[in-house]
């Protein structure tokens, strides 16, 4: 009974560790692939910002499917060799690096958007939205992928890197330098910053146009209220992904800067799942807060799930020129 004290308790934490990342992982993916399956099936959604937003959860859907059982893995530190376990961790930021350059897009599409609305749709067109999708991709990739060309320690674990006695673990293989310096201060917080700037300076600009048109009605205002709807839901995804990424970089930061200074693996574990769970929360975002969205969600649910019919689309009642002056997501 008393035998082995400290392997029941190890056990128990992975398991529930495992179970809870499971969890995630299956939200994630569900979640997602509704989010592409929508934009897929409304025709209205098929424009610059929500191929941005399929470019997230796109990566959101690889956090289910690969990062998080990766994650697992890693965290149970199986014995493989060194440049493995390096080429598994680099994966993980490559796909943090693709959600957090979505989401700078997204920021920049509704910047341009509303300040220069009249020459918005000839600047940002749907193939430029794809080539900087593609673009976002290949620059995670390269930043991803630093430490494999020699930014790693390998020379700290030389002596077992070409071992099978090798633990796969993380902070094994990756430099918190690089962690800190590059990955979270250089490809963290400056595009953050960046994106708060813009969110800050696309409000202003929205309020200084509303005032204007305050005792007006027309189709002007009816764009920027609609404007300022969407732009809230999307930084709202921005907020939602620094509370859930910054605690596990400021740990990072902690071991870095402090290494005497020990965190707790259960903050470890907290900062883990918070990150992951990012995934998983902005479908729910769309789904709540994009109108459009939400009443293609429930047609989708009901054809699918219900075995119902989607309920015809009503036909618009504004001109075609009307509409593409306000057309908004």
């Amino acid at each position: 009974m008393s035998s082995s004290p400290g392997i029941k308790p190890r056990e128990h934490v992975d398991m529930v560790y495992i179970s809870i990342e499971t969890a995630i992982a299956l939200a994630s993916v569900l979640g997602n692939v509704l989010v592409v399956l929508v934009v897929c099936v409304n025709r209205a959604l098929r424009n610059a910002t929500f191929s941005f937003i399929v470019s997230l959860a796109v990566a959101d859907i690889a956090v289910g499917i690969l990062v998080i059982p990766l994650a697992i893995i890693i965290s149970l530190g199986f014995n493989i060799q060194f440049y493995t376990c390096l080429f598994l961790s680099c994966l993980l930021l490559i796909i943090t690096q693709s959600s957090i350059l979505s989401l700078l897009a997204i920021a920049i599409d509704r910047y341009l958007r509303v300040k220069i609305p009249t020459r918005y749709s000839t600047i940002v067109t749907q193939g430029r939205a794809y080539v900087a999708v593609c673009l976002c991709w290949i620059l995670s990739f390269l930043t991803g992928l630093v430490p494999m060309i020699g930014w790693n320690n390998h020379d700290a674990q030389r002596n077992l890197s070409g071992s099978s006695d090798f633990v796969c673990n993380f902070t094994n293989v990756m430099r918190m330098d690089y962690m800190v310096y590059f990955n979270f201060f250089g490809w963290v917080v400056l595009p953050l910053s960046i994106m708060i700037a813009l969110y800050v300076e696309i409000f202003r600009v929205i309020r200084r146009q509303l005032n204007r048109r305050a005792e007006a009605t027309c189709d002007g205002d009816r764009y920027y209220r609609k404007e300022l709807k969407l732009a809230k839901s999307l930084a709202l995804v921005v907020f939602l992904f620094a509370v859930c990424w910054l605690p596990i970089h400021i740990m990072n930061c902690i071991d870095f800067f402090c290494p005497k200074c020990q965190v707790p693996k259960f903050a470890m574990y907290v900062g883990i799942f918070m990150s992951h769970v990012n995934s998983a929360l902005n479908p729910m975002v769309y789904a709540f807060r994009i109108k459009r969205f939400r009443v293609t969600l429930i047609k989708i649910t009901r054809r699918c799930m219900c075995c119902k019919p989607p309920e015809p689309t009503p036909c618009p009642t504004s001109t075609p020129a009307l509409t593409e002056k306000v057309d908004v997501n």
